[in-house]
């Protein structure tokens, strides 16, 4: 078994990094986000000037290299941001007007009680170096350092993956969200709430 180098988690990440934060997220949230925020080269000239550091972890390596991200919510904001200003410049007022429209139908509003995660990344040749275990780990010290006692996520119901890797982490699904004819929107029928009590 090959060992892998320890990763490095950071606050944020600086204007090179862009291209980079904004194709990773795209690669793993673009099959639900895809009528809403595509096609791919509009969805990445928007989430590009979006993307908010201020809500973010990043996994990199001894040589830098960016491995993963976590974003999280809190009262100011997430991880993509960007505002309708920020839409309208890259898919105009129409364009704008119907994907606000669709992705307030996604929406998860900042819990009081839970520090919420907004969406976990992880770059193809870094997976299964427990990049995405170290993220989780920072997102709980983040949450326990702001007060928080509880980490919440959302998980599609297919992504069988991801829900395996929460459990691990100390997660347990405490709810199920249906999404009736929404689904057909965004390809996949009910997403599960997660919850983790820190200690």
């Amino acid at each position: 078994m090959t060992a892998h180098p320890p990763v490095r988690i950071e606050h944020g990440f600086g204007p090179a990094d862009r291209p980079l934060v904004a194709a990773l997220y795209w690669e793993a949230f673009g099959a639900k986000l895809g009528r809403a925020l595509g096609p791919r080269p509009r969805a990445l000239a928007f989430l590009e000037t979006a993307l908010d550091p201020d809500h973010a972890l990043c996994a990199r390596d001894d040589r830098g290299a960016l491995l993963g991200v976590a974003g999280f919510k809190t009262a100011a904001g997430g991880l993509v941001a960007g505002g309708m200003a920020g839409m309208v410049q890259v898919y105009g007022p129409f364009g704008t007007l119907w994907r606000s429209i669709l992705l307030a139908m996604l929406h998860s509003d900042v819990d009081n009680r839970r520090f919420l995660i907004d969406g976990i990344f992880v770059a193809p040749e870094a997976r299964s170096r427990g990049v995405g275990a170290a993220l989780i780990e920072a997102l709980a010290t983040e949450a326990h350092r702001r007060g928080y006692r509880e980490l919440r996520l959302e998980v599609v119901d297919a992504n069988i993956r991801a829900r395996a890797l929460y459990e691990r982490c100390g997660f347990a699904a405490t709810g199920r969200h249906r999404m009736g004819i929404l689904r057909w929107i965004y390809g996949f029928s009910a997403a599960i709430t997660m919850v983790r009590v820190l200690g």
